[in-house]
């Protein structure tokens, strides 16, 4: 069994960083893909940035393009996301995301395994 778990979530001032982590553990797959997505109160589920694990390629949401940046670390199983420049309408509960096959990178619901979630507040 898969599990994705984040950290590095909390609060910070409009215009500061933060590093979100997702670290996977379990079973020995190899992923195809990995993606972050947000939740804000009240609305839908969204894609941020997704990056395809043996050629490195990254996709991002229009919004957050110039900001935030995702990385893996194959060795570690891991994914990030440096989020630099934030502001109050990145405020969101952040999920990571898994698949062991190449597809639609921007749909939620083509992803096998999710993390619980971690809260990034922005203040104005």
């Amino acid at each position: 069994q898969v599990q994705l778990v984040e950290s590095g979530g909390g609060l910070v001032q409009a215009g500061g960083s933060m590093r979100l982590s997702c670290a996977a553990s379990g079973r020995a797959l190899r992923f195809a893909e990995m993606g972050w997505f947000r939740q804000a109160p009240g609305k839908e589920r969204e894609f941020v940035a997704a990056v395809r694990w043996s050629a490195s390629t990254t996709y991002y949401r229009d919004s957050v393009k110039g900001r935030f940046t995702i990385s893996r670390d194959i060795a570690k199983n891991t994914v990030y996301l440096q989020m630099n420049s934030l502001k109050p309408e990145d405020t969101a509960v952040y999920y990571c995301a898994a698949r062991n096959y190449l597809g639609d990178y921007a749909q939620a619901a083509g992803y096998d395994f999710w993390g619980q979630g971690t809260q990034v507040s922005v203040s104005s």
